[in-house]
């Protein structure tokens, strides 16, 4: 039997979570904050060497557990798998052409807005991608927590995958690198 149907809801029972998209990120965190103080390696290295090894696997596996429920899509493809619904959004290719489109329209805003230099068109491009990233999540959240509808749900993470990945990937690497145009909203968000 595969591993991973062994510990089916395990990352959910780890921070005391119910299985479901829409979670408590306040009690994710602070779960996870617990978890560590229990496990982290720095703690059990006085142990013999068996035991700092099991700390650093538990300590491995709870940041993976973290990872995968604080991102909303890593969430989503693990609610999927538990459902047995896979995604395959890296063999399953066939989109459809307005969705094609709408990526193409994405990629050409920010190369047309980068080529001439307007870091304000392309705060406003950020802000359009995070509002519709919104509307891509609300609509994961009810095929998932609501529906139940798990080949809705797969279909809207294909989607948000390239629309939250790569565009946004460009937007970032572009405004990263001239911090002195950005919005003090975005200068935060980067980290600037």
């Amino acid at each position: 039997e595969d591993f991973f149907l062994k510990r089916r809801h395990w990352f959910f029972a780890l921070f005391g979570l119910r299985r479901a998209y829409r979670i408590d990120a306040a009690q994710l965190d602070q779960a996870y904050h617990e978890m560590q103080g229990q496990v982290h390696p720095d703690r059990h290295a006085h142990l013999p060497e068996t035991e700092r090894r099991l700390s650093m696997q538990w300590a491995t596996q709870v940041n993976e557990a973290y990872r995968t429920l604080k991102k909303p899509l890593l969430r989503a493809h693990y609610l999927l798998r538990l459902a047995g619904a896979e995604t395959d959004h890296e063999s399953n290719t066939a989109m459809s052409p307005a969705f094609l489109m709408e990526q193409m329209e994405w990629r050409e805003a920010v190369a047309e807005a980068r080529a001439a230099g307007e870091h304000h068109e392309l705060e406003k491009l950020m802000q359009r991608l995070e509002k519709h990233g919104g509307e891509i999540r609300a609509e994961i959240e009810r095929d998932l927590d609501a529906k139940k509808d798990y080949a809705a749900a797969a279909d809207a993470v294909r989607q948000a995958c390239p629309a939250g990945t790569h565009v946004e990937v460009e937007l970032d690497w572009d405004t990263r690198w001239e911090p002195q145009r950005m919005s003090p909203e975005l200068k935060v968000r980067f980290g600037w």
